[in-house]
């Protein structure tokens, strides 16, 4: 089955709504799809919810989106980097719900593999845990979160076969493995594509199963978040 679409337009074209949850990959501006993002903006759709660990920066990732009033909510861990998020959450046109990192990891490492709710010590005793199940285990106080899926997961990878098997680069597989899992259609952007049988099983990071889409973008812009240099 060749899952290869010619552009990242094409491969939204029939699976994009209004209303739906989306995850996307990425952390920060590393390992983000951004092809893929620039064709959702592109749907004209709305009233997205959107789980990413990140919301871009104004003007460039997932800051598109929130400077053409596509989405509703973000399910996020660290937004600091995008003024036009924090114009938006503070005037109550942005919905947000803030997790924890590693629980954010998890709720969708758990959406992937079928488990609805998972507990954890992360965040009892704050604004976090509020309204939320506690049960105690051995002693300690856990907080019970539920798992998260998506109607649409879009991902980056370095490299995959017309399979949709993923290898990702470096520090760029961040979140991106967890999202594919749990999109209920996966779309892939990737700088490579491979013949089925080319790639080493023992290196491949998204099996092809969870994945139904690939878009090559051979020449991603890959901005830099901050760029810190010392002083000559």
């Amino acid at each position: 089955m060749n899952k290869v679409y010619p552009d990242a337009p094409a491969a939204l074209a029939d699976i994009i709504e209004d209303n739906q949850t989306l995850a996307v990959g990425g952390f920060g501006l590393c390992g983000i799809p951004e092809a893929l993002i620039e064709a959702l903006k592109n749907t004209g759709k709305h009233g997205f919810t959107v789980i990413s660990n990140n919301a871009g920066v104004d003007g460039f990732g997932l800051g598109l989106l929130l400077e053409s009033r596509q989405i509703k909510k973000m399910i996020s861990s660290y937004v600091g980097e995008n003024a036009e998020f924090e114009r938006q959450f503070l005037s109550g046109e942005l919905e947000v719900e803030l997790t924890p990192q590693g629980t954010l990891a998890e709720k969708l490492r758990a959406g992937g593999a079928g488990i609805p709710a998972f507990y954890t010590k992360t965040g009892v005793g704050t604004v976090v845990a509020e309204g939320k199940p506690h049960a105690e285990f051995d002693g300690e106080t856990y907080v019970l979160e539920r798992s998260l899926r998506a109607d649409v997961a879009l991902v980056k990878a370095w490299r995959a076969d017309r399979a949709g098997n993923l290898v990702y680069r470096k520090t760029a597989r961040n979140f991106n493995p967890m999202v594919a899992t749990a999109g209920r259609i996966t779309v892939a952007e990737v700088e490579e594509i491979v013949e089925v049988g080319e790639l080493d099983p023992d290196f491949v990071h998204t099996p092809g199963i969870f994945v139904d889409r690939i878009v090559l973008n051979p020449g991603p812009e890959k901005r830099i978040e901050q760029r810190t240099v010392r002083q000559r």
